[in-house]
């Protein structure tokens, strides 16, 4: 079940603020555990410093190949792409998911705000399917066996976040991604790559004590963290495991038949505000 043996993966920002467990940094190790070799790229080395800490300590050191990148330059993305064949062969998992959000609508949010948050949340995972992409396509041709990509979206495109904060350039490039996600795997559905999108709703990721505490200028973590919990139906936010699993999931043989959709991780909350 879920294995992934044989299998090479590159997950786009799989470290981690702070300490503990941010979703990149879950998916990369879980997807080791099962089997993969992964390629972990983030744009801090630091950042990715935690989760070679967690490959060393798990055994997993010859499956896991850390490397910077901004994901939002294209050489940089294409060089790492390359790197990873060079290492392990090939790629077959591609999974998207460095974002973040900034608060503003559209008069309060600086131009370049907005542009930097279409260039994160969108960009990112634009670039990292051009890259990968060709290299699923040389596969399929040779083997028949082409790959599956899965973007990192948000409910942050679906409905307000706490508190009805708005992040309208946050929301319109997580929304944006879901499209870009199912045309592009209408356009390679012919070609043995599967695309699909985890939408995330409220997790307990570093990123709440590290971003969001400081950007809901909330004096008290402990309560933001409460009430964030409490605006879940199932009285908790998630985690990245679940998001991990999630991803796993859609990235495997078993899901071999889905393909430009869309799989909501988020505790019910969207199912409770559009009710």
């Amino acid at each position: 079940m879920l294995n992934f043996e044989g299998k090479v993966a590159f997950v786009a920002g799989a470290g981690s603020v702070g300490e503990g467990w941010g979703n990149g940094k879950a998916t990369a190790v879980l997807l080791a555990r099962q089997g993969a070799r992964v390629c972990g790229v983030d744009l801090q080395a630091e950042a990715l410093a935690s989760t070679t800490a967690i490959m060393q300590a798990e055994g997993l050191a010859d499956r896991w190949l850390p490397l910077t990148c901004d994901m939002t330059a294209s050489d940089q993305v294409a060089s790492v792409v390359d790197e990873c064949v060079a290492k392990f062969g090939r790629i077959d998992v591609l999974v998207n998911n460095v974002g973040g959000s900034a608060p503003g609508d559209p008069v309060s949010m600086p131009e370049d705000v907005w542009q930097k948050q279409l260039d994160f949340n969108l960009t990112t995972a634009f670039l990292g399917c051009k890259h990968v992409l060709p290299v699923m396509e040389r596969q399929f041709e040779a083997d028949g066996k082409g790959g599956a990509i899965v973007n990192i979206g948000s409910v942050g495109a679906m409905t307000f976040q706490l508190g009805g904060r708005v992040s309208a350039g946050y929301a319109a490039a997580k929304a944006g991604l879901v499209a870009f996600s199912r045309s592009t795997a209408i356009a390679y559905v012919r070609k043995g790559i599967r695309v699909n999108t985890v939408i995330p709703g409220s997790m307990h990721t570093p990123l709440v004590e590290h971003r969001l505490v400081k950007q809901l200028g909330a004096s008290d973590a402990e309560q933001l963290i409460a009430r964030r919990h409490a605006a879940v139906p199932m009285g908790r936010m998630g985690d990245a495991w679940d998001v991990a699993h999630a991803v796993a999931f859609l990235a495997s043989d078993e899901a071999g038949y889905i393909t430009a959709t869309q799989l909501v991780v988020d505790g019910g909350m969207t199912a409770a505000r559009s009710a």
